[in-house]
């Protein structure tokens, strides 16, 4: 088996690579999407001769068993534009095709073809996805096809794609005609579809029925040998071979050996590789060839080395997926699934963990040994583990996907040190987090670093964007691995609180402070006065603390203090302990004996001996206790959070800001910072009205204008580096008539040091706006991110001391409500001290148009509202500042579907 080569040539011109996309399958398995090219002319005739002759007709409505030389060079050759034609290739063969051509100004026809063998399996979902996609871009806004009665499978591909379809019989055919913009229903459509074919595509990897290791040797303390007795002693139950090039082994380590996989008889699921770096390669095209549906690399030598290693990672993810396989790693330390009946370890940890409720992905190999020895020691059994290495294809992504329908895993722990994907992270989270909670520790925040060998785009936002992404996604963020463990412990065993009131029972005053102080520094809430007992209290003292306040209404959560005293194992307490929490629905965490697990006295043991549902963890100290509870409780909060929907905006013409954009564009192709008209004229396309001003270089402008806008105007130097320095007044307010004018200009001009040249303070004239508060809305296309909105108050303290609140859009109602009250100067805007309060809903309407312009609009790289007004009465916007650009790397979380 050769590998495949995507063009015989170089790709003509005007080809778009952009299009080109790796994609999964409905039944896991991936492919290679790309728009056609000339040289694909023998793949196609190739293809065509491979599809029935019902399929063909189909397509034509009449029988057409081959291609003319005509045919193909029509069907190959397009503009990429107004023609287009996309297909999907596994391995070095083509197995469907779709395309467009455009029949009016904004309306394009549709038609596909798919080989028998692959039908059923969405292909035509995905060509109808990725060319609605291109044909958006590329001006068009609804699509025809015509289709036979019997055509079910196609008439099918249409009516599920979430569109509105309108159907009409004529002459024979069916007429289908949609909209192809974007619609609530088909993102739910396709992002349904991902979930279900990345979470299938996983289960590939974590379920195999037979299991390969590539690299099996015999020699004691080689990779190879390690992964094969992990294997073999973690208890997996499949078909296990060693493959080796020495062909004397028949056998390692009691597995049967081979020379090449391709010789092992029977049918390989899994490959796990730990060869050389460039041997990898070739040990792909023998498993493509073997037909393996995954493969674990192990092997280093990849990305983590330099230029070289990238190459030859990016060719062993291209050429895996290419024959439908997915990869974890490389540099991997491996995957593991407890499940009954799969008992896989292939990972290079000797430790086979315990069945639990559990699910960890982990980017680092160097840490995936010693956590798996944590969570051991604690007794936290896991469902399945993933360290990624290089995370090179299958991400953490990947995993949540599989997680949201595993019944297996109710709890998800991330160690994560890149975020290649941010925008598909924060929605494939939120989605996962509504189910199931989600706990996540991201190291190098306050570097932005990244690990050497994970190939990702660095983000320029500040450490602050990824702890709102978190909040906004749902995500239980902590900064430790201890901690990490301790939220797990508790989500894993107790149920979610229902409030912040919490109850505290103890026989240690010094830990009972312990506990309160760390209750008010995270915003818990005491329930009443701590039930504090005697240092030698009895478990019937316990007993009776612990019934009241289960009985209590306004207790949410519960926590146990126990220190022993002298001659004491602290069983009788433990079983009070244990029955008075066995009917309650209010959490309960404790500091038992300073044990860290789940103490064998307070353990309520499920089906495989580990700890059910309903047992109390106990932690080191109280500190460790409250802040766990503090953890699920806010996770809890935001569960149950109501009102939160993406709202409609009146006033907004999406079509007429991007027609804008492409006009702005051909203007000026490299991109730039608008005036104030063109800024006017943007915003409006969105419901943002700006307070005019009007530039003005002499006194006797400033005059002219101010006396047109009738005075009660405004002064205002715009130049940066003059903008809201503390030590210059940069606007002169409440100018009634031309004396107020001429002071006001010769005080700032004098102030400034512009007397003799005016024009360097950029100078305005503005009508008065109502008093309020100043604040400041921006947005910022990231290259990791993509737009990324900020809100804060206006002035120098709260940009120092970075007092501003982050979301990625499409925001809904709860993430504008929330970013508008989190910001520590938010008090301001409620009345502080006495002053009025100013319009809440006014500034959030604000951050809904500016989140759906920046979503709308790649092409708007930035976007400031540098000056907002609010009051009681609305918002007044007052100075904008908005750059245009050509869009050189396109967002990563496209509509149709792909893997990133």
């Amino acid at each position: 088996m050769t590998p495949p080569d995507q063009y015989d040539h170089e790709p003509p011109d005007g080809y778009p690579a952009e299009y080109e996309a790796d994609v999964v399958l409905r039944d896991g398995a991936t492919a290679h999407l790309r728009p056609i090219t000339p040289d694909d002319a023998a793949l196609l005739v190739a293809f065509y001769a491979r599809v029935s002759e019902q399929s063909k007709y189909y397509r034509f409505f009449a029988p057409y068993p081959r291609l003319s030389d005509r045919d193909v060079a029509r069907f190959t050759q397009v503009d990429y534009h107004d023609r287009l034609a996309l297909i999907v290739t596994v391995g070095d063969e083509m197995i469907g095709v779709g395309r467009y051509e455009r029949t009016g100004r904004r309306t394009a026809e549709v038609a596909f073809l798919i080989e028998d063998a692959h039908q059923g399996r969405g292909l035509g979902q995905l060509l109808l996805e990725h060319l609605a996609q291109a044909a958006r871009e590329n001006g068009m806004a609804r699509f025809v096809a015509e289709v036979l009665p019997d055509n079910r499978k196609m008439i099918t591909v249409f009516t599920e794609a979430g569109y509105k379809v309108a159907r009409e019989f004529e002459d024979g055919v069916i007429m289908v005609e949609f909209d192809i913009a974007p619609t609530d229903t088909s993102f739910g459509v396709m992002q349904a579809r991902e979930q279900r074919s990345e979470a299938l595509s996983i289960a590939r990897l974590l379920t195999p029925g037979s299991v390969a290791v590539i690299g099996a040797s015999r020699r004691e303390g080689t990779i190879g040998n390690a992964l094969l007795r992990n294997l073999r002693d973690g208890g997996f139950p499949g078909r296990l071979y060693a493959v080796n090039t020495d062909t004397e082994v028949d056998e390692i380590e009691g597995v049967p050996a081979y020379p090449t996989i391709r010789e092992v008889e029977d049918t390989v699921d899994l490959a796990v590789v730990a060869v050389k770096a460039d041997m990898v390669a070739d040990v792909v095209l023998d498993c493509a060839a073997k037909g393996v549906r995954g493969l674990v690399v192990v092997s280093s030598g990849f990305a983590e080395i330099g230029d070289e290693g990238r190459q030859r990672q990016r060719y062993l993810v291209g050429l895996a997926r290419s024959y439908g396989m997915r990869v974890i790693g490389p540099n991997a330390l491996g995957l593991i699934n407890t499940a009954t009946g799969v008992s896989l370890n292939a990972t290079l940890s000797p430790l086979m963990p315990s069945k639990g409720r559990v699910a960890f992905f982990c980017q680092s190999g160097a840490l995936g040994v010693p956590i798996l020895a944590d969570m051991a020691g604690r007794g936290l059994g896991l469902s399945s583990f993933v360290s990624a290495g290089n995370r090179a294809d299958v991400s953490g992504n990947d995993l949540m996907q599989y997680w949201y329908s595993d019944e297996a895993t109710e709890v998800v722990l991330l160690y994560l040190e890149s975020l290649g994907n941010p925008r598909k992270f924060s929605r494939v989270s939120r989605r996962l987090a509504g189910r199931k909670p989600v706990i996540a520790l991201k190291s190098g925040r306050a570097t932005q670093g990244v690990p050497v060998g994970q190939l990702v785009r660095r983000s320029q936002l500040p450490p602050a964007t990824i702890e709102s992404m978190f909040r906004q996604s749902g995500l239980i963020g902590v900064d430790t691995t201890g901690e990490l463990f301790d939220v797990a412990q508790l989500l894993a065993h107790q149920p979610l609180p229902k409030g912040r009131r919490v109850a505290i029972v103890s026989n240690s005053d010094a830990l009972t402070l312990l506990a309160l102080d760390t209750m008010a520094g995270c915003g818990l809430e005491a329930a009443g006065e701590p039930r504090n007992l005697r240092a030698d209290a009895s478990a019937s003292d316990f007993g009776l603390a612990l019934s009241e306040v289960f009985a209590d209404d306004k207790v949410h959560s519960v926590v146990v203090i126990y220190t022993p005293p002298v001659q004491s194992n602290g069983g009788e307490v433990a079983q009070v302990l244990a029955a008075a929490a066995a009917d309650s629905e209010k959490p309960v965490v404790s500091t038992f004996l300073a044990s860290r697990s789940v103490p064998a006295e307070l353990r309520v043991p499920d089906e495989d001996g580990g700890a059910a549902r309903g047992s109390i963890p106990s932690f080191l100290n109280p500190q460790y206790a409250v802040g766990a509870l503090a953890k699920a409780t806010q996770y809890a909060e935001w569960r149950r959070r109501s009102d939160s929907r993406i709202p409609d905006l009146p006033e907004v013409d999406t079509a007429g800001g991007e027609d804008f954009v492409a006009e702005f564009l051909q203007r000026h192709p490299a991109g730039r910072e608008l005036d104030e008209a063109d800024r006017q004229r943007l915003l409006s396309f969105y419901g943002i009205p700006v307070l005019p001003a009007f530039p003005v270089l002499s006194a006797d402008e400033a005059v002219d204008r101010a006396a047109d806008l009738g005075f009660e105007v405004i002064l205002k130097a715009t130049a940066e580096q003059w903008r809201m320095r503390p030590d210059l007044a940069d606007i002169w307010r409440h100018i009634h008539d031309e004396d107020d004018m001429r002071a006001a200009w010769a005080e700032m001009t004098h102030t400034f040091g512009v007397a003799s040249d005016p024009a360097r303070a950029q100078f305005v004239v503005q009508k008065m706006a109502p008093p309020g508060v100043p604040v400041v809305i921006s947005t910022i296309e990231d290259v990791s991110f993509g737009p990324v909105v900020t809100f804060g108050l206006s002035g120098v303290a709260t940009d120092l001391l970075g007092d501003r609140s982050y979301r990625m859009p499409p925001l809904t109602t709860r993430d504008a409500a929330e970013m508008v009250r989190e910001v520590k100067a938010a008090p301001l805007l409620y009345g502080y001290r006495g002053s009025d309060p100013v319009d809440i809903s006014a500034i959030e309407d604000l951050l809904h148009r500016v989140s759906r312009l920046t979503l709308d609009l790649e092409e708007v790289v930035r976007l400031d509202l540098r000056s907002v007004l609010v009051s009681a009465q609305g918002a007044t916007v007052l100075d904008t500042r908005v750059r245009i650009a050509p869009n050189e790397k396109p967002r990563q979380d496209t509509p149709a579907r792909r893997l990133t």
